[in-house]
């Protein structure tokens, strides 16, 4: 007795994507630009980010470089199921500002057939893995992680070092607060500060 395929072909796949890296790595430019394509392809899309992230745009998830697109922005991951209707792509800016409720929602979306793209920093400023995104990065299906140029050396940059002498963990910034650091250089400079303190 053969067993019945349960899968249901006419089912949409879902599955999650990460896009991470430093700042100045071109993370949201790379988010834009798919959900744009996807956008292109007639597919329905929404954007979330959180409600802190206020650099540019109080509503628009917008690059370094001004590419933006219409977002809906929520105070905690648990919102975005809530804000989902029949949507077939989610694009979730700055993730890692987000709970570590994210792993769970962004999962459940993608078993319900939604493709989700997240984009995020994957270290915080001191290096260490940063909220929900090495959680992401284990049950994604793709990864793709970008890279800044370093501003010291040239190489490329994987560190996001803050040059400002705040010691909070979440502080948005630019150019005056972080700059990219390739891994000698971001070594160089914590032992460096670390001497004079």
């Amino acid at each position: 007795m053969f067993l019945e395929n349960t899968i249901n072909p006419k089912k949409k796949k879902g599955w999650i994507e990460v896009i991470c890296g430093s700042m100045f790595s071109g993370k949201t430019e790379e988010l834009i630009r798919r959900l744009k394509r996807a956008k292109i392809a007639k597919q329905k899309v929404e954007i979330f980010k959180p409600e802190i992230d206020t650099r540019y745009d109080e509503i628009a998830v917008v690059s370094h470089d001004y590419n933006q697109i219409h977002s809906t922005p929520v105070p905690a991951s648990a919102n975005i199921p809530l804000l989902i209707n029949d949507e077939d792509v989610v694009g979730i800016d700055e993730a890692q500002f987000f709970d570590m409720g994210l792993v769970a929602v962004c999962n459940q979306l993608a078993n319900n057939g939604i493709r989700v793209i997240v984009a995020g920093l994957d270290m915080d400023y001191t290096g260490k893995p940063f909220g929900p995104i090495p959680a992401l990065l284990a049950t994604a299906e793709y990864v793709t992680k970008v890279h800044a140029i370093c501003v010291n050396c040239g190489n490329l940059a994987n560190h996001s070092h803050r040059i400002t002498d705040n010691n909070k963990l979440v502080m948005l910034g630019e150019t005056d607060s972080y700059q990219p650091l390739c891994r000698d250089c971001f070594t160089l400079e914590n032992n460096f500060k670390n001497k004079k303190e």
